[in-house]
């Protein structure tokens, strides 16, 4: 039972920092977005 609970424990881990990731990742693409609409309206 504990070996069960440690390897789901390790999984969610895994899982929480690769959402991490992805949402930072998802950031730098809507600032960069947001960059280039200002960019545009500027011109």
């Amino acid at each position: 039972m504990r070996k069960i609970v440690l390897i789901l424990a390790a999984t969610l881990v895994g899982v929480s920092l690769s959402a991490c990731n992805t949402i930072a990742g998802a950031g730098k693409d809507i600032e960069r977005a947001g960059e280039s609409i200002q960019g545009a309206a500027r011109k």
